[in-house]
């Protein structure tokens, strides 16, 4: 068995992710948990559910004048999440 050089826990889930073909799956997952660092506790306290679908992040809101709020800002929260991840990967929010 060939010994290697020491890897991080971190390096070697990315390596597997990669090989799986499961890195966008993650990086969508983790723009919809990302959320409430982007918009804050307050207006997380009004998201009912939250999932991505083929780079569009749905985001369920209870209140209407918030809901009308944050779809004037859907771009600027999108480039916030994507900043977040590191990548493209939130393309636009829609906001329901």
């Amino acid at each position: 068995m060939k010994r290697r050089e020491p890897q991080s826990v971190n390096n070697i889930i990315d390596e597997y992710l990669n090989q799986e073909g499961l890195t966008a799956t993650v990086d969508e997952q983790r723009a919809a948990y990302l959320w409430p660092e982007v918009v804050g506790h307050v207006i997380n306290r009004y998201t009912s559910r939250r999932y991505v679908e083929h780079g569009v992040l749905h985001v369920y809101i209870t209140s209407a004048p918030l809901k009308q709020e944050l779809a004037f800002c859907r771009q600027r929260l999108a480039s916030d999440l994507n900043a977040l991840i590191g990548r493209e990967v939130i393309t636009d929010i829609a906001i329901h």
